[in-house]
């Protein structure tokens, strides 16, 4: 395992861990535990997918950071209301 390969495993972990903290209801997907969660473990993982290319998997993990770049601001702009 090369240290890439590493730092993908790292952000898959991240992103199971939020996504577990969700379907236990541990969090909810307003929060910013959740919410940076999948964020740090989808750039983990579009970092490591620069070195072991995969079409597919880069794709979803942009959309990925894109949709929860979103979330984040529409919580962010509901906080201040």
């Amino acid at each position: 395992m090369d240290i890439f390969q590493l730092i993908g495993f790292i952000g898959m972990v991240f992103v199971v861990v939020a996504y577990f903290l969700l379907q236990t209801e541990k969090k909810k997907i307003t929060s910013w535990t959740y919410q940076v969660l999948n964020l740090i473990g989808a750039i983990l993982l579009l970092i490591s997918l620069f070195v072991h290319f995969n079409l597919g998997s880069f794709v979803i993990e942009i959309f990925w950071i894109i949709i929860t770049i979103l979330g984040m601001y529409k919580n962010l702009k509901g906080d201040r209301k």
